[in-house]
């Protein structure tokens, strides 16, 4: 088999950074790049929860072009510090309410910045952005009226960090819910997914970094692992010991991809009431070998990895392949290995259907029009678990696309309605 050109090897749209299989099932409207579009999206479903301000936002998109990776990222380090110093200046002077809400629009600010970091020509600044990113998250935790409290969860030998958030200070046992982020979401983006609509609710709210996530990503270099459940079952193992903690109503919700690492907890941690993934996900290692041509996947399906290797390598090295490069530079750094085939590998076995008959958690699923990431697993999961709820997000709702992400208000009244009901 001859060498594909670039062109037929790899293009932006077969490989966009976090998987977009096509333009037909997503229509983009604030940038021509479906990816960059989404983010924007993305950070704008947080206002409802003050984890940004519409007019912040739309005023940095109107002035950064298409196609320029550096003055996107720069952007969002200027307006994350710039609101950051907001909060700063409210917290010195007694303001605790308006310093919690804009360390939070910062803390996502900062977010969107450290995950471009892949369309800069140096990415030293990913560690340092990050770390900026933590302190203004750490400035809303200090300055929020939630009751919270920094934990370590013990793992393996060492711990994962975690934020135990409260509905108030008197330690009364309530029902909890586990927020399980997702493949490169932000502690504060999560936080407006689920936790602060959790306490609204009376549940407490745990929060946490786990492996391939966030610090233990980049400050530990412990990377992503399939068998989520040696991941969740510490944690139930620390909240169950908990005297305000009702170990009989435990719920989980996971986010974007964790809508496979929950799924596959509850196949072997059995201890939750409930479990919400939103979206559903069965194969991860599908999203990653759709994007790649047909006869690339044939080649790496042989076993002859080398050969899959120079292909890929050649093509990723392209002048005009610079968006698929910093695509997979961002998809594999949670692996934690190097190589094509080898990354393939490490995503192949993120694969739940051997396990999901073994769910005895109820699960409800979310499934949006034009899921573009996980296409149609929210249907095949739902139809791989027994008894799972399945539920339908449309367009005609505004809520489309994966997450949903200009429809969260929408989403956390549905899915914490039904946790309730769940709970009793």
């Amino acid at each position: 088999m001859s060498t594909p050109t670039t062109s037929k090897a790899l293009t932006t749209d077969q490989l966009d950074r976090r998987g977009t299989p096509s333009h037909e099932v997503y229509t983009a409207g604030f940038y021509p790049s479906i990816d960059r579009d989404f983010q924007v999206r993305t950070i704008l479903g947080k206002s409802t929860r003050c984890g940004s301000d519409v007019g912040e936002v739309l005023s940095l998109i109107a002035g950064v072009a298409p196609d320029d990776g550096e003055a996107w990222f720069d952007a969002w380090v200027a307006l994350g510090r710039r609101v950051a110093a907001i909060g700063d200046e409210s917290a010195s002077r007694g303001h605790r309410v308006s310093a919690a809400r804009a360390y939070l629009r910062a803390s996502d600010y900062l977010g969107v910045a450290f995950n471009s970091i892949d369309g800069r020509s140096n990415t030293d600044a990913l560690v340092p952005t990050f770390r900026e990113h933590r302190v203004a998250w750490e400035g809303f935790v200090a300055n929020t009226s939630w009751a919270v409290e920094r934990v370590d969860i013990p793992y393996e030998g060492g711990s994962m960090p975690g934020w135990f958030f409260r509905p108030d200070a008197s330690g009364t046992r309530r029902p909890t819910v586990v927020v399980n982020n997702g493949s490169d979401g932000s502690l504060s983006g999560v936080w407006c997914e689920a936790g602060e609509g959790a306490l609204e609710r009376g549940y407490n709210a745990l929060l946490f970094d786990g492996p391939g996530q966030q610090s233990m990503l980049f400050e530990r270099d412990i990377p992503f692992r399939p068998d989520w459940e040696k991941v969740l079952t510490p944690v139930v193992d620390f909240l169950v010991q908990r005297t305000d903690v009702d170990a009989d109503k435990l719920g989980l919700y996971g986010v974007s991809q964790a809508g496979y690492w929950v799924s596959r907890a509850i196949c072997f941690e059995h201890r939750f009431a409930a479990a919400i993934a939103d979206g559903g996900v069965v194969d991860v290692g599908q999203t990653w070998s759709e994007k790649i041509p047909a006869e690339l996947m044939d080649i790496y399906n042989s076993g002859d990895k080398q050969k899959f290797d120079e292909l890929l390598t050649a093509g990723m090295a392209a002048p005009d392949a610079k968006g698929p490069r910093e695509t997979w530079a961002f998809r594999a750094r949670p692996y934690g290995v190097q190589g094509y085939s080898a990354v393939l590998d490490a995503v192949m076995k993120y694969d739940l259907t051997p396990y999901a008959g073994q769910v005895t958690t109820p699960l409800f699923v979310i499934d949006p029009d034009g899921e573009q990431f996980f296409t149609h697993q929210p249907a095949e999961l739902a139809a791989l678990v027994p008894g799972s709820t399945h539920v339908r997000f449309t367009e005609e709702e505004g809520a489309s696309y994966h997450c949903q992400p200009l429809a969260r208000e929408l989403t956390e009244q549905r899915m914490f309605d039904w946790l309730d009901e769940q709970m009793g």
